[in-house]
């Protein structure tokens, strides 16, 4: 797959997944389970180290929640028996979070750096931008140690993975000399720039990056956990009620405004996001009754509130809404 194409981590590779623990295995500690289960599941998504969050996740679907219960399951000595069970639980469980919670990856092979090093033009252009942008005091000059800056300024988006994910970029710039003393005019620095660029598309021909974007994507699973929690469901109609009693909309508009408040609490994707967002709410709202008024029964209002989120439901199932977690 090549550079600025993006691939979504949803869980079904580890599905598919087959794995069993060593056969010399007697007992094991939770501890080791974990890290094994971890291992495959990474080498199944594209080499990624899995996040955080996603670990802790994944452990809470177990019923494994907390840091003394977490500590308390690492120290567990388990019969191979139940440490395959467990791993098994593990894995199902990690491809069950990212069914929920997609992860967003692009795998960095060079690609894109080696097409802005052919067209001389575009390679000129994004030196030019690059060194106007170092050239913060307008002298025409910068220091050479801010050939490290431009690599990392450019990006993900046009290739170069972050320096934590790809150590060798370090051994690169300092191949080069950018840590010496010295300045560079504009020619001189795009001079630099190319071969360090070269040298790292080569390297990373040879091992690709897959680097995990801040993008969440909503695709109605979080609507879904409300819908079937009462509780949570029904403490949500009840705040869209408070509207509905302070003043004489229709019962629609009122729900809109409610969610357009209130919808990320319950799975909605910031109605500010995007475009896309914003024909979310019309498609959803277009579709349902927008006859009714104000004065519509409280059951039928609660009704109607159940009746929307299952809307919003299916459409992001079917139309998955990208949002950017740095916005």
């Amino acid at each position: 797959m090549s550079d600025g194409g993006i691939t979504i981590l949803d869980g079904n590779t580890l599905r598919s997944l087959h794995v069993s623990l060593p056969e010399d295995t007697v007992t094991l500690t939770g501890a080791q389970v974990l890290d094994f289960a971890e291992s495959e599941a990474s080498q199944s998504l594209l080499g990624i180290s899995l996040p955080p969050h996603l670990k802790s996740s994944a452990l809470r679907r177990m019923n494994i929640d907390g840091v003394d219960d977490v500590t308390s399951f690492q120290l567990t000595e388990l019969s191979q028996e139940q440490a395959s069970r467990k791993l098994s639980d593990y894995l199902s469980a990690i491809a069950d979070e990212l069914k929920d919670d997609p992860l967003v990856v692009s795998i960095l092979d060079g690609n894109a750096l080696r097409m802005f090093l052919e067209d001389e033009d575009d390679f000129a252009m994004i030196a030019e931008n690059l060194f106007t942008d170092l050239d913060t005091e307008d002298k025409g000059k910068i220091g050479k140690s801010e050939i490290r800056n431009a690599v990392v300024h450019m990006g993900v988006d046009m290739g170069v993975p972050p320096l934590e994910e790809f150590p060798l970029l370090n051994d690169i710039l300092k191949k080069h000399g950018v840590e010496e003393e010295g300045e560079l005019g504009q020619s001189q620095f795009a001079e630099l720039l190319q071969p360090v660029i070269q040298e790292l598309a080569d390297a990373l021909a040879k091992k690709h990056v897959a680097v995990i974007h801040k993008i969440k994507i909503v695709n109605g699973s979080e609507i879904r956990k409300v819908l079937a929690d009462e509780k949570k469901l029904n403490d949500a109609i009840a705040k869209a009620l408070q509207g509905k009693h302070k003043n004489d909309q229709k019962s629609t508009e009122i729900i809109r405004d409610f969610l357009e408040k209130n919808g990320k609490e319950l799975g909605l994707p910031p109605s500010e996001a995007n475009e896309a967002v914003i024909l979310l709410y019309d498609a959803v709202f277009t579709d349902i009754d927008s006859g009714r008024d104000a004065s519509i029964e409280e059951d039928e209002f609660r009704k109607l509130v159940r009746e929307i989120l299952e809307k919003f439901a299916e459409q992001l199932q079917a139309n998955p809404v990208y949002c950017d977690l740095d916005g």
